[in-house]
């Protein structure tokens, strides 16, 4: 009989948190009932923070809270809570504040010692057994022996957490009416400040590991945009070029890992996360409208056939991630032995394509495995060896079927099947970015689908969000970011099928948002609700991140909004939190890119293009295929209560297109080819 004990995250529907129920250590979640007990018993709190595809979290898992010795002690001792970070980034947000206040690097896993009172006093991330067990008797003792100075130190981090970013980063006022010509020359010593951290051989910046960081080349390319400024638009294409060739891009599935562990994208962390490979859809669309470029076309599709294989819920969700590893090991799934991966292949096919992805019988990897990566183009590879490139691609094309079928037959990586309001919020856009680029209906379909499943399954009856949903049941109270991120991919959604009940519903979010989440005071929102239970500290986030931090993202979000419901005070508080961290993006570029984003799109003229009559829709679509960054498009068969619809009409029954600028429209014209001459002529 089986007798395997649970702890109290047997009850839990995390991914992360149930891969703990097993342990001996007595694990709480986040709760009042751990809060009670560790004042009523006078312990310290242990608080251990990570997520399902953690490889470290894993690591630790294995040697530290599966060792029976080491669960003793902690039972005894402490009151141990496991935090899911993407469920609770409230709380991973504080503590790893406080961690690199203690002068620590910052990761996860993330190991915080509290006292009673939620206040932290020592922490860090991966502690291999020896180093953890001696820690925590460390711990103990002085808990019990030198209560008074470790109080005191741990109130002095609560009081350094609780000062506001405003206050920390002396944050001005705004002064007045945003003027477009001083923020367009902000937004040059920006792009010259950023530019100074380039990689100009490997792309990215320059440093190792690599993250994608969409939000970067996201702003390059609007700045290009704006500017004409060859060098910003080399230096994305060079990074995207880079990155859809490495590693880190999977070769055969489709789709982005974290990062990678080196400077030039080859060796990936494993994990898929679909924060990532939604906002990289939106960026790989952005710069196929402006280059059309057979790879990024291809990114795209295979990102969204990953999206919808392995990571697309049957109700319409998005799940969070795909572990880095399978049977125990990092990357098992994914790498090559050149043996393996030629065996399955044509004689005459598999040495090309092993070539091709420089796979080597010494392996270009650990133990003798591959890592699939290319050096060449299909054209370049094609040419060197003497092939007609259409035959070249025809074969190529066979042999990733072969092999990706069969690597499917493998143990597959772990799923966090979770799914998170703000990473659907991520994903949301980026589908409806890559269904503007590319015009495929089933593209479309799994936006629509998933905004319908958002509308039906995450919105609560105060018209508010809820974070998380899993098996059926949707919890806890949505954070500023989930607002932010769903309100922004609304909004592009309705830009490409003209569906007004999404606008309806990011309206209805924004005014949420405006009540429960904004200070009037600094000007910034909370990134928790005002009805969400209280910790130490209520943060606000300014700084970017690989995700863009909430504040900047709903600035944005509201700005665009804002732009196409004609509506002043979503416009004007944007612009005002814009102008307010205008020096700290100066100061910080690397940090805050995705308010770069945002600056130059303020700083621009946005047109507002309307579209009236039978053929909308088409018009519509063949304005999106054009690289053009700063505008918002709506359209109607015949009326509408939008106000840049209002009181316009298809003229003589023909579909009408309407251009304009600070609501002041140009001539109505009646082709694409036409609006498209008057908005680049303005």
């Amino acid at each position: 009989m089986n007798t395997k004990r649970s702890n109290r995250l047997a009850e839990e529907t995390s991914p992360y948190l149930l891969q703990h129920a097993h342990n001996p250590v007595d694990w709480f979640p986040w709760s009042d009932e751990a809060l009670h007990k560790a004042s009523t018993e006078d312990k310290p709190i242990l608080v251990s923070i990570g997520y399902a595809a953690c490889h470290w979290c894993h690591v630790m898992e294995k040697e530290c809270f599966e060792d029976e010795a080491v669960a003793d002690y902690m039972n005894r001792h402490f009151i141990n809570i496991k935090v899911d970070r993407e469920e609770r980034p409230d709380v991973d947000q504080i503590y790893m504040e406080a961690v690199q206040m203690m002068g620590m690097q910052g990761g996860w896993p993330l190991n915080v010692f509290l006292t009673a009172e939620q206040k932290p006093f020592y922490g860090g991330t991966y502690f291999p057994k020896p180093n953890w067990l001696s820690l925590l008797q460390n711990v103990a003792r002085t808990y019990t022996e030198s209560r008074q100075e470790l109080e005191a130190s741990a109130d002095g981090f609560v009081q350094s957490i609780a000062m506001s970013e405003v206050q920390r980063y002396g944050l001005q006022p705004a002064g007045g009416v945003l003027d477009k010509e001083i923020l367009r020359k902000q937004v040059d010593t920006v792009y010259q400040q950023f530019s100074k951290n380039f990689d100009l051989q490997e792309g990215g910046l320059n440093r190792a590991p690599k993250f994608p960081m969409p939000s970067h080349w996201l702003f390059l390319l609007r700045y290009y945009a704006m500017t004409h400024t060859e060098a910003a638009l080399s230096q994305v294409l060079l990074t995207l070029d880079k990155m859809a060739a490495g590693g880190i891009y999977d070769q055969l599935g489709g789709g982005f890992a974290r990062y990678a562990v080196d400077g030039v994208w080859f060796a990936p962390h494993f994990e898929k996360m679909l924060y990532d490979n939604g906002q990289l859809l939106s960026l790989y669309a952005e710069a196929y409208t402006l280059t059309k470029k057979a790879t990024y076309r291809k990114v795209l599709e295979e990102t969204v056939d990953f999206v919808k294989a392995e990571l697309t819920s049957p109700e319409g969700g998005f799940y969070s991630a795909l572990d880095a590893d399978s049977e125990g090991e990092e990357g098992k799934y994914y790498v090559w032995q050149h043996n393996e991966l030629t065996g399955l292949l044509v004689e005459d096919a598999a040495l090309l394509i092993a070539e091709y992805y420089q796979v080597t019988a010494a392996g270009n990897w650990e133990n003798g495995q591959n890592i699939l990566h290319t050096k060449d183009t299909t054209e370049e590879f094609a040419e060197k060896h003497g092939l007609l490139v259409d035959d070249f691609q025809q074969l190529l094309q066979k042999s990733k079927q072969k092999l990706h079928h069969a690597r499917s037959e493998r143990t597959r990586p772990g799923l966090d099947d979770k799914i998170l309001t703000a990473w659907n919020g991520l994903m949301l856009k980026g589908l409806a970015d890559a269904y503007a680029a590319l015009q495929k209906k089933e593209i479309l379909a799994l936006a629509v689908n998933n905004a319908a499943f958002i509308k039906n399954n995450l919105i609560r009856e105060d018209s508010g969000l809820f974070r998380s949903f899993k098996n059926g049941q949707a919890k806890l109270p949505a954070y500023l970011e989930d607002y932010a991120f769903v309100i922004d991919g609304l909004v592009s959604l309705y830009q490409v099928n003209f569906d007004e009940q999404w606008l309806q519903l990011a309206q209805t979010l924004a005014e949420y948002t405006l009540q429960h989440f904004f200070d009037e005071a600094e000007g910034f929102f909370y990134f928790t609700d005002d009805t969400a239970s209280a910790l130490i500290a209520r943060k606000k986030e300014l700084f970017d991140n690989v995700i863009p931090s909430s504040n900047s993202a709903i600035a944005r979000a509201l700005y665009k909004l804002g732009t196409v419901l004609d509506h002043t005070t979503y416009l004007h508080l944007a612009e005002n939190m814009l102008q307010k961290v205008m020096d700290l993006l100066i100061q910080e570029p690397v940090y805050l890119t995705h308010w770069a984003c945002f600056a130059t799109e303020a700083a621009s003229t946005l047109a507002e293009v309307a579209i009236v009559g039978p053929e909308f829709h088409t018009h519509a679509l063949r304005l999106q295929q054009e690289y053009l960054p700063f505008k918002v498009v709506q359209g109607t068969f015949e009326s509408s209560n939008l106000p840049l619809l209002t009181d316009r009409h298809a003229i003589d029954g023909k579909t009408t297109i309407y251009v304009c600028y600070h609501k002041t429209c140009q001539l109505p014209v009646f082709t694409p080819e036409e609006a498209l001459k008057q908005i680049n002529t303005a």
